[in-house]
């Protein structure tokens, strides 16, 4: 497999892991936890989750894609809840899907094409890389709301304890 099939394969698993824990973490939250905040210097899960979708969809199903961009940055964090929690789930699965779907099938000599996108003038691979990056810090910040608002263990690492208990056992 060449070096930009496995950058193209990697970045696809990669967003499509952390929206699963995403959704992980949603299902385990009430509507109000969703929306919360704290201050109005915070963002609730319900932002974070619309501005994920924006993002990705500007930059790799429009920028990269070619459909339209009509994203609403500044809504994605004024929203002070009105979106049903199941339409929040489906946009973001669906926008992910979207681009995983692209991200796979990108055509290797693609990955050096330049472009703009908000203002920053970026290659295809930046513009990916950008993406998995951007939504796993936010990803991270969903997981750890998560946790402080259920006291819960998400196990997205259960098999590391399982093999460290296996090897522990065996000494």
């Amino acid at each position: 497999m060449s070096f930009e099939s496995t950058f193209c394969s990697c970045t696809a698993d990669k967003l499509a892991e952390f929206s699963e824990r995403i959704e992980t973490c949603v299902g385990k939250l009430t509507p109000e936890q969703i929306w919360a905040r704290h201050g109005e210097n915070e963002n609730a899960i319900g932002n974070l989750m619309l501005h994920l979708e924006g993002n990705v969809r500007q930059w790799i199903l429009s920028s990269i894609g070619g459909e339209p961009d009509a994203r609403a940055r500044d809504a994605e964090f004024a929203a002070r809840g009105g979106a049903a929690v199941a339409d929040l789930r489906e946009r973001l699965r669906s926008t992910v899907a979207k681009a995983v779907a692209l991200i796979r099938t990108l055509p290797p000599e693609r990955l050096a094409d330049r472009m703009t996108i908000q203002g920053y003038d970026v290659t295809v691979l930046e513009a990916i890389v950008h993406v998995i990056e951007h939504f796993s810090g936010h990803a991270g910040q969903i997981i750890f709301a998560t946790k402080l608002l259920t006291g819960e263990d998400l196990a997205f690492y259960a098999h590391l304890s399982a093999a460290k208990s296996h090897h522990e056992k065996t000494r």
